[in-house]
């Protein structure tokens, strides 16, 4: 029987859970080679020569040759172990997410020091009233001390 994953229904978001862990198993270890200079070196020497010495999908080496980091995601990428490309290419994490986003670095620098995104459309699209079932009822708070 499956698990239940109500997270599943939040707008645009993908949880790192231990089925996309599993998907994702070799593209996050190519991602975490990078971290020694030979293999930054061997890779950007021949990209595709690399990546086809790893027992990943033609998709998600598809996506790291086009540097489609969300996709990278939705084929069960993290996003910690894919910043490694991102330093390869010699880009910040905050021009990674930037690119992410669709703005440029300053766009998404100046977004998140006004307090990020916006909540609303990012909800659960869940049945109407679920944000209130897991709400504490008023009144409801743990007393401290006695």
């Amino acid at each position: 029987m499956p698990l239940s994953k109500p997270y599943l229904d939040v707008p645009g978001t993908t949880i790192f859970d231990a089925e996309q862990s599993r998907k994702g198993y070799w593209l996050n270890q190519f991602c975490m080679s990078l971290m020694k200079a030979d293999n930054r070196a061997r890779f950007k020497a021949d990209e595709q020569a690399y990546l086809n010495d790893w027992p990943m999908t033609e998709a998600q080496k598809a996506a790291v040759l086009a540097r489609d980091l969300n996709e990278c995601i939705r084929l069960g990428g993290n996003i910690y172990f894919l910043a490694k490309i991102g330093a390869t290419d010699g880009l910040s994490f905050q021009q990674m997410a930037g690119s992410m986003t669709g703005m440029s670095e300053t766009e998404y620098r100046e977004m998140m020091l006004r307090g990020g995104r916006s909540v609303e459309g990012n909800r659960r699209i869940g049945e109407e009233g679920d944000a209130q079932a897991h709400r504490q009822p008023q009144g409801a708070e743990k007393k401290r001390g006695g």
